[in-house]
């Protein structure tokens, strides 16, 4: 795989092309962005640090959808954040029309890529590129499920006063304050976490991981960017390298966890294909409860997105 495409230069779409660029593992990447000028300013700024911090890979910026021919993979972060006054449902008609758009216009010029979907919200937005792709679901997934274990992650080292990056973590559900994370799944250097630290501390930590975006909108009065931008591009290394990497995404589920029909946040294995297994873990009855909850919370997103009538 040679191309990347990354639609959107805002912070989260720029920090993924500069974040993948320092991995030098693709030959271009590609920043469209409907602010042409914008886009070409993010990739300029990028090409101009590749002499400092040494890699190859080559950054463009454009608003034509031409100079995005022959992509391999398509990450997805145009739209618009939700504004005071704004109900859900605008959000969800306004990015649901961007994403099937820029979807639309992608298919034109490159053959059946491998499209990431980060716009909000995550897991409609996800949905809606894949049934504008007509692609395999297996090549049309979304990045929620790596920000969210790593601000877990993140959490538990400060906590715990440990390096993050002996902790592992799984995480399910829908991207939003139903999200499920899993202390039963959770390892600090192999060792169950429930071990290191007590219920209560570690409660809290799940109750703060839930509104882990709103934390950071609160402080910076915006939403998050270098967490996200480097989690989709983990995803991308991941795809590239055809590593087979286990990762929580949001995926398509066909009947797994007796869920079908939506997208929502599951352990996957990621190569070269995309998607190549979907892992179904042996969830308990507590655990299997919040799931069902969380599916039913993005359900009802994707009643209000299917009463649209867009695809």
């Amino acid at each position: 795989m040679s191309k990347v495409t990354v639609v959107g230069a805002g912070n989260v779409g720029a920090t993924v092309a500069n974040v993948l660029a320092h991995k030098d593992i693709v030959k271009e990447i590609v920043i469209l962005d409907i602010k042409g000028d914008f886009a070409k300013g993010k990739a300029l700024d990028s090409w101009q640090q590749a002499p400092i911090d040494f890699y190859s890979t080559k950054l463009t910026g454009t608003s034509d959808y031409v100079d995005t021919a022959d992509s391999d993979i398509v990450v997805i972060t145009a739209g618009i954040p939700r504004k005071p006054g704004m109900s859900r449902d605008d959000l969800i008609t306004t990015n649901a029309k961007i994403v099937v758009s820029v979807v639309n216009s992608i298919k034109e010029h490159s053959k059946d890529p491998i499209i990431i979907v980060v716009s909000n919200p995550l897991d409609v937005m996800t949905y809606a590129a894949y049934k504008a792709s007509g692609s395999n679901s297996n090549k049309v997934f979304g990045m929620a499920g790596i920000l969210d274990t790593a601000r877990y992650r993140a959490f538990l080292a400060t906590a715990l006063d440990v390096s993050p990056k002996d902790i592992q973590a799984v995480l399910m559900g829908g991207h939003g304050d139903t999200m499920v994370p899993l202390p039963r799944y959770t390892t600090v250097a192999g060792i169950p976490v429930t071990e290191m630290i007590s219920d209560e501390d570690l409660d809290a930590i799940v109750q703060r991981t839930k509104k882990g975006g709103g934390e950071l909108v609160g402080l910076m009065g915006t939403s998050a960017w270098y967490a996200p931008g480097a989690a989709a591009a983990q995803m991308v290394e991941s795809i590239v390298k055809d590593e087979g990497r286990i990762f929580p995404v949001c995926a398509l589920l066909n009947g797994e966890y007796g869920i079908s029909d939506m997208y929502l946040g599951v352990p996957v294995k990621l190569g070269k294909e995309g998607i190549t297994k979907t892992i179904e873990l042996q969830l308990n009855d507590d655990e299997m409860a919040l799931l069902n909850q969380s599916a039913e919370a993005v359900k009802g997103v994707m009643d209000s997105f299917n009463g649209m009538g867009l695809l």
